[in-house]
């Protein structure tokens, strides 16, 4: 009879769905934010729309490094896709309940696209690389063929390494707490709710960061620094101008979506104290770089100017 009456109440206290409470300590009036946060998605749903309409109408944009600034937008629509319109929905709706495999599915995808972004920036960094350093080698180099394989392995590489990520989640007891004050299903916050260890999650999304985003990072800014030598040698003015107006688009969008993750992370370490902004900052990171890329790259990049107003003056 004890043991039976165990089982019961052990099945009665395990938790069927969790409860996305919001921004901490402001949320009488958290849905004010959620008109600034609409049209920062439909800006991002709207340009990188544009981008990748535009790129696959015009045949002067059939180049690798268009290809990749496709991919790009294709990977800052499913950032923001993942995250938005829930958030919208808790804003708008009250709808903060979601279910465990919903919840454990937008974790995936989180960690998934933004590792994607982060490889993306560096294949831009490797073209710019070479078109600058190795500009005779370029052509040869940087192919249709070297796009494909990249964003495969990209797809494959990230796509795999973040799968334990939300297979360790749904292996751990949830068996008391279901409430997470936040907007979106982060692992640490989803993970912080189980009532056994979570000593090998943790230790888990320290070892991918390294991986992934750190590596990145590192050939990232290592590219740039070689890129930056190489254009302090050339001795015409005009071409050194060139080459940085070529590369200074991926640069503004590489520093602010590392920086971002930065602030991120040390928003972290007081997170106990004032709560409220490290949620804040994960759910901008989640909707500025998919806004701000297509931006960048539309008032940036000439030729893709042109192919605009080419695109419009069509239709």
């Amino acid at each position: 009879m004890d043991i039976s009456t165990t089982i019961t109440n052990n099945s009665s206290l395990r938790v069927s769905q969790f409860m996305l409470m919001g921004l901490p300590g402001i949320h009488e009036w958290q849905h004010w934010l959620s008109l600034p946060l609409a049209l920062l998605y439909l800006l991002a749903l709207g340009a990188n729309l544009l981008i990748m309409i535009t790129i696959q109408h015009d045949p002067m944009l059939h180049e690798p490094m268009y290809h990749l600034l496709g991919v790009l937008a294709v990977v800052d629509i499913g950032l923001a896709t993942t995250v938005m319109p829930k958030i919208l929905a808790i804003f708008w709706l009250d709808a903060k309940v979601i279910s465990l495999p919903e919840c454990f599915a937008q974790i995936y995808a989180i960690h998934c696209f933004f590792a994607m972004e982060s490889s993306l920036f560096l294949c831009m960094a490797v073209d710019r690389y070479i078109a600058i350093c190795h500009p005779l080698q370029y052509p040869s180099i940087v192919t249709e063929d070297f796009v494909i394989k990249a964003t495969g392995f990209m797809v494959l590489r990230n796509g795999l390494l973040t799968i334990p990520v939300p297979v360790l989640a749904s292996q751990r007891h949830y068996c008391s707490r279901n409430e997470i004050e936040h907007c979106l299903c982060s692992n640490l916050g989803v993970i912080s709710l189980a009532c056994d260890d979570i000593t090998v999650n943790k230790f888990y999304q320290l070892i991918l960061a390294w991986i992934l985003l750190g590596s990145d990072m590192a050939l990232v800014f290592s590219s740039y620094v070689l890129i930056l030598r190489s254009v302090l040698r050339l001795n015409s003015a005009e071409a050194m101008s060139k080459a940085l107006s070529t590369c200074s688009s991926h640069l503004i969008l590489i520093l602010f979506f590392y920086t971002g993750i930065i602030v991120l992370s040390v928003t972290h370490l007081v997170e106990k104290n004032i709560p409220l902004i490290p949620v804040f900052f994960n759910i901008l990171h989640n909707v500025i770089p998919p806004a701000l890329n297509s931006m960048v790259y539309a008032l940036r990049m000439h030729e893709l100017r042109l192919a605009f107003q080419r695109l419009l003056r069509d239709c």
